[in-house]
């Protein structure tokens, strides 16, 4: 009974008129539209007045001032872009952490990957001793918890070897 009721006071609110609330609303005045005049195809011819030999007349020790140096184009073709200011590829990541989950990653498709110096590549869902490295040179590896973490200490290309429901997948990590 009380859920009627409640049901009918909702609806009946919604079909009481709210007055004095609000003023009413008038639209807002609009302009006709102007035309835009029509942009010629060519340019028109344009002339360089002479610049004056010194001073504008009434300054007192003012320098001519020279002309700006005209634009120049690179020995290059179009399309190419100059060589970054970075010692890094861009694709490449950076000293950063990166998390693979063993459970939630196809490492099928993971083949390769750049890191920074410093960087850490962090497996999760894996037994100790089961990551192998080709260069533990270039490695510091921890394991705790089901978690192997590869530092990358010094620059060079670290095949990390992964073994994982009975298939070693290889990842190629390139350190720069």
């Amino acid at each position: 009974m009380a859920e009627r009721t409640g049901r009918w006071l909702a609806a009946a609110l919604l079909l009481v008129p709210v007055t004095g609330c609000a003023a009413p609303v008038a639209p807002l005045p609009v302009r006709a539209p102007t035309p835009t005049p029509a942009i010629p195809t060519t340019a028109p011819p344009t002339t360089v007045a002479p610049t004056p030999a010194g001073p504008p007349p009434g300054t007192v020790g003012a320098r001519p001032t020279r002309p700006a140096p005209a634009p120049s184009t690179p020995d290059r073709t179009p399309g190419t872009r100059p060589p970054s200011a970075s010692p890094r590829p861009s694709a490449c990541l950076g000293p950063v952490r990166y998390d693979l989950v063993l459970a939630d990653t196809e490492l099928a498709l993971l083949t390769s990957l750049c890191l920074g110096v410093g960087g850490v590549l962090r497996l999760q869902g894996i037994g100790p001793g089961e990551v192998t490295v080709d260069r533990e040179d270039l490695v510091d590896q921890n394991y705790e918890a089901g978690v192997v973490d590869l530092r990358f200490l010094r620059a060079g290309t670290v095949g990390v070897s992964i073994p994982y429901e009975g298939t070693t997948y290889l990842v190629t990590v390139v350190v720069v």
